[in-house]
């Protein structure tokens, strides 16, 4: 099942990714692709809010550390893939744990790892429209 949004600012863009959130449980997989200020970290601000993260938590691109935990009702895994270039290093990291965990993984970057994810996973395509509009494509499988 495909949605498409438009949002025309940063809180618009939470606000989709808030309800997003709500309705996720434990093991789900969010795979984000986008370009550079597509708006994958807003959209995952918000996704931390619709799971239960409490509001004074900050919820930022882990690109240097490749990897945040929040602690919630549901723990959330925010995986930024920006730095890797090459499947092996993708490996290297053990995803596996966090895919196969019992919180939700949003993955910034996600197209660096399509082949790797699981077939369950909910793809959500960004696009940068211009400064101000920002097209959401969220991808799903019927359950």
């Amino acid at each position: 099942m495909n949605q498409i949004f438009k949002t025309h600012s940063p809180e618009e863009t939470q606000a989709i990714g808030e309800q997003i959130g709500r309705k996720l449980k434990p093991g789900d997989v969010i795979a984000l692709i986008g370009d550079l200020g597509a708006g994958k970290t807003c959209l995952t601000q918000g996704i931390a809010r619709g799971v239960g993260i409490a509001s004074d938590q900050i919820v930022n691109s882990p690109s240097y550390i490749l990897i945040n935990e929040y602690a919630g009702k549901i723990p959330l895994y925010h995986i930024d893939l920006y730095r890797l270039q090459h499947a092996d290093e993708i490996l290297d990291l053990g995803l596996e744990e966090y895919l196969e965990g019992d919180g939700i993984c949003v993955i910034e970057w996600a197209d660096r790892m399509l082949e790797f994810l699981p077939e369950s996973s909910i793809q959500i395509h960004l696009v940068w429209e211009d400064e101000y509009i920002r097209t959401i494509e969220l991808k799903t499988r019927e359950r």
